[in-house]
């Protein structure tokens, strides 16, 4: 291994220049970082400036570089040096920016950049360079499980980027649940009637392309392994069982409608009341000629009740929309006005959602005669030949009855999601969940599901993104959506999957850390084998041998860290993110005494969203303390105890925790760390009061990428707080 050469880097520009003395901080960088080179530039992302730090790269034989100018989240292609360690001291956005202009403020200000300076040279000497996964896996077939548009979708567009697709398929023809419609919403101008659905055609598009392998009437009985090398068995409907090995998997698995026979208030099971599925049948028997009733009967009037067991606040139903349903009574109201006029067609709404241009095919249907109402419904109830339906006229203020010879209860979209979908025990539909991957993790046989058995991804950040690394969901099976939705969810899914493929080929990270070569690295030697690490893990990265020792599954981790923090010994660390590089941080800070009256406050900031918005505060120039340290950490789940415990026996006087927003709703970009966190932190009080401190001295915060302006203010109120609490009385025994 080469000899360690580190070198630090200054820049003048930004204002730095005039706002900081740069000699004063060269010195300390020599003397304190003991740093082996140390230089200034008036513009360090400029050509001259980058040309600078690479010739002493190359030169110098420079190893590991500070770089002491903005945020690790600017200029990363100026200071793109893939040969070497690097950390980054945010003197712009995290100093001059944040720190109030004026000569009395000069020098907390150069207080907070030389501690900065100190904090990015005892990291970089706790730091290696990555090496990479050494255990690569090269496979970059896909796997799609399910074939109806959303999974044709998804293995057709992988399979147009050269690709290997294996599609496997349940039933024995493909097409799912748009193989069953008559026609489908319009997905194009003129967005004025009904179209056909396509399904036909794409069908015969997967059949004859050369990379794609199709397996009907086939389930997965196991599927194993991780991102480049999953093993999975395809069990057919004979008997015979196939395998295949994949390197990235697209669950399009699909949904069933919600069963009206749990909606009897609605008229679910009378002979006269239909879902829109059952409306759909009847279309494609009729074939463009007016439907019937399946007892043959004739239809002069129809009404089409919507969030039929949707937005249900009861708990008793579905609480969502399922999106396409307005869009889909429209469409099926047109099918009776377009084959007969003469039929009264009301459509009895709450709301009607019908984004994009589903405007202009709601005008469409109503120059067409379509009725739409906005009304509550109480009852379908069998009236002779007919039924009738009671409902509050919501313009009106009244209560009304109308008979309809058919009802059509507009029920919502529930995922083909497996085992792990989360029913009440007494419900008689749990016994119907059949596992879809058959997974061999320790974690379960299925996707992460949220409450109601939606597959479980970050929707604003990462659609498709599942907590199994390297397998996706698209279509229903991820949220309710249409056809035209799920055939863009498919393209997305098929992009996340082929990036996967590549990642794991090159031993790099999947996001949102993408391109991380570090991976975590674990001392067996000082493992208790509490298995902490394996059950805290959000992606089912972790398994264990023979003798319980955790066993890593390198490219199924995200490298958010939260083994580490969960590690009690300490034994778990990446090359370039450990207990100590944050540690030594934290013991970097020239700690001022207790007479001096500049409390110390550490802030470890989430660096998805917590620390770009204290970056975003400094951009928008809202002026918080200069008091505080911030510290980004990959995930608040990474955040090891014994970092509070140090910071609070070296004389800080408080720590504030910034991460994301965790729970039913969460923004967590690691699915779980910020709870875990939270969960971790709540149990510090304890050590708080043997070290005989207040327990506000440990403060953890939400913070949403979007709050620059708020985050300023929870320093500066946090900051009046520990005032008023005091100094630390541990300062001086650190």
């Amino acid at each position: 291994m080469a000899e360690m050469k580190t070198a630090a880097y200054l820049c003048a520009g930004c204002g730095l220049g005039e706002r900081l003395d740069l000699g004063q901080m060269e010195k300390i960088a020599q003397k304190e970082g003991k740093m082996a080179l140390v230089r200034r530039h008036d513009f360090l992302c400029s050509s001259e400036g980058v040309a600078l730090i690479r010739d002493d790269i190359e030169k110098e034989a420079v190893s590991h570089v500070v770089i002491a100018a903005c945020s690790r989240r600017a200029k990363t292609e100026a200071f793109d040096f893939p040969t070497v360690a690097m950390s980054r001291a945010n003197l712009r956005e995290g100093v001059i920016w944040i720190v109030a202009e004026g000569a009395e403020h000069d020098e907390v200000r150069q207080e907070m950049a030389n501690d900065y300076l100190r904090m990015g040279c005892a990291e970089l000497k706790k730091m290696k360079l990555p090496e990479g996964n050494p255990n690569k896996a090269g496979n970059k077939t896909v796997l799609v499980v399910g074939a109806g548009i959303s999974g044709m979708t998804a293995a057709l567009e992988t399979a147009k980027t050269g690709y290997e697709v294996v599609l496997v398929e349940k039933s024995g023809e493909l097409g799912g649940w748009a193989a069953k419609l008559w026609k489908r919403v319009p997905s194009r101008a003129p967005y004025d009637k009904p179209q056909d659905t396509g399904v036909a055609e794409l069908a015969a598009q997967v059949t004859s392309h050369q990379k794609i392998r199709v397996h009907l009437n086939s389930t997965l009985a196991e599927t194993a392994g991780a991102p480049g090398r999953f093993k999975v068995k395809i069990a057919k409907e004979s008997g015979a069982v196939a395998e295949e090995e994949v390197g990235a998997i697209i669950q399009a698995s699909g949904f069933e409608s919600y069963d009206i026979a749990k909606l009897p208030e609605l008229g679910g099971g009378l002979p006269h009341v239909t879902d829109q599925a059952g409306l759909e049948v009847l279309a494609k028997t009729a074939n463009g000629k007016p439907i019937k009733r399946a007892d043959g009967g004739e239809i002069k009037s129809v009404a089409f009740v919507q969030c039929a067991g949707q937005r249900d606040d009861t708990g008793t139903h579905l609480p969502y929309c399922s999106g396409h349903c307005c869009a889909t009574s429209i469409k099926q109201a047109m099918y009776f006005k377009d084959a007969n006029p003469e039929v009264d067609t009301v459509v009895l709404y709450t709301d009607l959602r019908v984004p994009g241009m589903g405007e202009d095919f709601y005008r469409s249907a109503q120059e067409k005669g379509v009725i739409f109402t906005k009304a509550k419904v109480s009852k379908v109830e069998s009236a002779g030949a007919a039924s009738r339906v009671n409902f509050r006229d919501l313009i009106l203020d009244e209560e009304v009855a109308m008979e309809a010879d058919l009802v059509v209860l507009a029920t919502g979209q529930v995922p083909n999601s497996g085992v792990n979908i989360d029913l009440p025990d007494e419900d008689e539909t749990k016994s119907k969940q059949v596992s879809i991957l058959n997974l061999n993790y320790r974690q379960g046989k299925d996707l992460p599901q949220l409450t109601h058995g939606l597959t479980d991804s970050h929707f604003i950040c990462f659609p498709y993104e599942t907590r199994r690394t390297g397998i996706y969901a698209a279509g229903p099976v991820r949220r309710p959506m249409d056809i035209l939705q799920a055939t863009e969810d498919a393209t997305g899914a098929a992009m996340k999957a082929i990036q996967a493929v590549e990642n794991a080929d090159a031993g790099r990270a999947s996001h949102p850390r993408v391109g991380d070569l570090s991976y975590p690295i674990v001392r067996l030697e000082g493992c208790t084998q509490c298995k902490r690490c394996t059950v805290e893990c959000p992606f089912g990265a972790i398994d264990e041998d023979e003798r319980r020792f955790p066993v890593f599954n390198e490219s199924r981790c995200r490298r958010c860290g939260t083994c580490m923090g969960a590690c009690p010994v300490r034994v778990i660390s990446f090359e370039n993110y450990s207990v100590d590089t944050v540690g030594n941080q934290i013991k970097a800070v020239d700690m001022p005494d207790e007479f001096s009256e500049k409390p110390r406050i550490l802030i470890l900031a989430c660096e998805n969203d917590a620390y770009p918005a204290l970056d975003m505060a400094g951009l928008s120039r809202h002026v918080y303390s200069a008091f505080v340290r911030a510290i980004p950490v990959r995930c608040l789940g990474s955040v090891n105890s014994i970092w509070i415990t140090d910071a609070l026996n070296s004389g800080y006087d408080g720590v504030m925790m910034m991460g994301c927003k965790h729970g039913e709703n969460y923004q967590c970009h690691f699915v779980k760390g910020s709870e875990l966190a939270n969960y971790r932190m709540s149990k510090i009080d304890d050590t708080l009061k043997q070290l005989g401190l207040e327990v506000e001295r440990v403060a953890s915060y939400e913070v949403a990428i979007t709050d620059n302006a708020r985050v300023a203010t929870l320093i500066n109120d946090y900051v009046a707080k520990i005032v008023e609490i005091g100094m630390s009385p541990m300062k001086g025994f650190g």
